[in-house]
Formats: C-alpha cells, sequence, structure tokens
C-alpha cells in the first residue's frame, strides 16, 4: 500500500514494501503587504567549470558537481512542472500577546508562515490588530525568512492579535519519478556549506562516510543517515521549544541528539558532509496527526514548535525527512509496537504531514535591534534594548489557537 493511503488511514495502514523506498541500484535509461513570489526557475545558474571558489572541500565534490556512475543523480530527466496536490486543509492560526507597559519603547518581532512555495503551503492571508503604533512584515529574499514586526510607545500596555489563515498538503517524496527542475546552484552551495552550528567536515565528514561505507547513491546515503541518526539518537523533551541545535557540539561529545533542531540538524550536517545539499526547516505543529498522538496538537499550538529537515538531489528536488519525529514517538508513545515503530521509520524519511506549517529557513539570523538568533521560531521582544526569547520574559504572555477551517 503506498504511503498517502498511510496518511488517510493511520499508521498500520501505511505500511509499504521496503523496496519502495530503496533507491534503486542503477537508474534507467498578505493584507496589509504585497506577497512577493520568486519562481526558483527563472533564475537558473549553470556553475561554471572552470575553478569553482573554494568554500570547503566537500561542496567541490557534492552530488551536484561529480554524482558517481549509476547513481540516481548521474542523469537527470526530462523537465516538468511538479503538479500541485489535489487534497488541502485550510487553518487560521491565531496569536495573541501581551506585553507589560515599560517605560521604554518596546518592539515584537514574530515569525510568519512562509507564503512562497505553493507545494504543500499556500495561500496565506494575514489579519492584525492592536494598540501598537507601527507594525509591518519584513521578507528576505528566496523564501529564507518573513516576519511581522510592530511597535510600542513607552508607558503604553501593549495588545495584539494576528491571525494567518493557510491551506496546506501532505508532502510524499516518490522515488519512481525524476521530474523535478533544477533548484537555483546559489540556493544548493549555499546549503553546503558549514555553519555556527552545522559542521560539515573535520569529524562530521568521518563520521558520515563511516556510516554509508561504499554506498554511492545519493538518495540511499540519505537514508542510511536517516537510519543511523535514528538509532544512535536520544530524544529530550525536558529541553525548551527546538533545543540548542548545536550539532558541534554532538560531534565532540559523541552524545547525539536532544530535540528536533538537534536531531534533525544532525542529519543535516551529515548530508552536507557528504556534498549532499541539505537544511533544516522551522515551523509549527497546528493540527492532530494521523501517524502517532505525539506528533499532533489539538487546538492550543503555543508550545509546539518543530523543526523538520530535507535533502536534494538532482532531478527529485527537496525530499523531506524527519528523524527527530521517529525519535520523538519511539521516547513518547508508550504503546508502540517494533511493527509500527519500523513503519513509522520508513515514512517520515520522504514524508511529511502538513498537520504542521512552515515558518522559515533562515539560521544565524540577524533582526534590526536584536541579537543574533540561531534559528527565528518563536516570539522575540526587544525592551530596554535588550532582546529576550518571549517565552522568557517576565510580563511578557502569548498564546497561539490553530483551528481546522471548512469551506
Amino acid at each position: 500500500m503506498k504511503r498517502r493511503a498511510f496518511l488517510a488511514t493511520g499508521l498500520l495502514a501505511l505500511m509499504s514494501s521496503p523496496a519502495a523506498l530503496a533507491a534503486p541500484a542503477k537508474t534507467a535509461k498578505k493584507p496589509t503587504a504585497k506577497k512577493t513570489t520568486r519562481k526558483s526557475n527563472a533564475n537558473v545558474k549553470k556553475t561554471p567549470k572552470a575553478a569553482p571558489a573554494r568554500v570547503q572541500t566537500n561542496a567541490e565534490k557534492s552530488v551536484l558537481d561529480a554524482a558517481p556512475d549509476g547513481s540516481s543523480a548521474s542523469r537527470l530527466p526530462p523537465v516538468k512542472a511538479p503538479a500541485l496536490p489535489t487534497e488541502w486543509r485550510r487553518f487560521a492560526i491565531t496569536l495573541t500577546a501581551q506585553i507589560n507597559p515599560s517605560r521604554h519603547r518596546q518592539r515584537l518581532w514574530l515569525p510568519l508562515p512562509i507564503s512562497q512555495d505553493g507545494l504543500y503551503q499556500r495561500d496565506q492571508q494575514l489579519v492584525w490588530q492592536g494598540n501598537f503604533m507601527e507594525g509591518g512584515i519584513l521578507r528576505l529574499p528566496d523564501g529564507e525568512l518573513e516576519a511581522f514586526s510592530c511597535e510600542w510607545s513607552p508607558g503604553i500596555a501593549p495588545r495584539l492579535e494576528l491571525t494567518a489563515t493557510l491551506e496546506t498538503a501532505d508532502r510524499q517524496f516518490d522515488v519512481s519519478r525524476r521530474t523535478r527542475p533544477p533548484e537555483r546552484d546559489d540556493i544548493l552551495r549555499r546549503n553546503l556549506l558549514a555553519s555556527a552550528q552545522l559542521p560539515n567536515n573535520g569529524e562530521a565528514h568521518t563520521l558520515a562516510v563511516r556510516i554509508v561505507g561504499r554506498i554511492i547513491d545519493p538518495v540511499a546515503q540519505a537514508r542510511a543517515l536517516f537510519e543511523w541518526v535514528v538509532d544512535n539518537s536520544t530524544y529530550d523533551p525536558d529541553l525548551p521549544a527546538c533545543g540548542k541545535g548545536d550539532v558541534h557540539a554532538q560531534i565532540a561529545s559523541k552524545s547525539y541528539g536532544g530535540r528536533s533542531a538537534d536531531i534533525n540538524g544532525l542529519f543535516v550536517a551529515l548530508c552536507r558532509a557528504l556534498g549532499i545539499p541539505a537544511r533544516r526547516v522551522f515551523g509549527l505543529r497546528i493540527a492532530p496527526s494521523r501517524l502517532a498522538a505525539c506528533l499532533g496538537v489539538e487546538r492550543d499550538a503555543t508550545y509546539a514548535t518543530h523543526c523538520r529537515a530535507e535533502f536534494y538531489v538532482p532531478g527529485y528536488g527537496w525530499i523531506p525527512a524527519d528523524p527527530s519525529d521517529a525519535c520523538r514517538a519511539m521516547r513518547l508513545e508508550k504503546h508502540l509496537s517494533p511493527e509500527d515503530s519500523r513503519a513509522l521509520r520508513k515514512i517520515l524519511f520522504g514524508v511529511w504531514e502538513m498537520n504542521w506549517l512552515v515558518y522559515n529557513r533562515a539560521e544565524s539570523l540577524t533582526l534590526p535591534g536584536l541579537p543574533t538568533l540561531p534559528f527565528f521560531i518563536t516570539p522575540q521582544l526587544e525592551r530596554q534594548e535588550v532582546a529576550t526569547e518571549g517565552l522568557d520574559l517576565d510580563g511578557f504572555r502569548y498564546h497561539i489557537e490553530s483551528r481546522s477551517v471548512q469551506e
């Protein structure tokens, strides 16, 4: 049975044959601001063959430049536009915030659902109201980030209500179809680089090479990394939000795990170390899950932030993955049978159940008035020239409610 049928009927119904996900051994021959939509196909650039910039060794030996003969990335298929999903669900997500008055100016930053993609999240509408003196939307290029900020004068008791209405559709990777148009080269190169939290060389490269062994196909390599991360990571529900996300520390200590930004960050770093473009994607759970109860929420989404991952293979495009949720389910679902656990792991390599919305893919982000953030997934309040994460700031309370909208 195909994985899409699983999402419709429950975990056991999602079982499909292991061969369905295995890579083949050989390949056959918003109201107050305008939306900005960028078509990635219009800006595709070919990498020049002469002397590429030596940003880092593994990027130069990546699947983009030197795909092994016989691997799924060695030949590009005819390109055509991907078909849009036929089944969409509509949600309204409302954030309300109350902030104590201050003798100083106060400014609040909120992550917004990304409005650019359209293949599994679309039709964003934003409505806000409050007693702030000014507010607006910040958008970074390439769909990396959309954020709302508003500001209050000294002495005001700030209030804000913001509602985002959007649609989501389950996202599924099909190993039998290699027809996706290529991503822009500069975006792919960016997602091969090391960062403040994600290594891509040294011990990370040594570990990644040891995990994949003699596997040459990039999809099969990513699957081997996924399985290793699930087997060797410990999910810690006591950590805040998505965890710290510092993969350098995990690699150095050889103690793997944490929460979603940590576990999925480890997967992303190992992919990059093998020359496979990969990135973390930050968002929010907004509905119950059909896979496991602990992977969804009812109406209260205040503490439901969650990071996922995706990696890129030519012809297939960006492929979704979530080893963190496999670890979470095995830790929190007390009655999960071994058979159910195997099925869930199989599904979470290649499927995003879209009871979750995408905020952004931005990392090491500097917003006006704020210190550099490793990632932006919770509201941030700037007060007295000091920015503090919203959940830990005395006198700042917010609530996020998600509800299904029937049309």
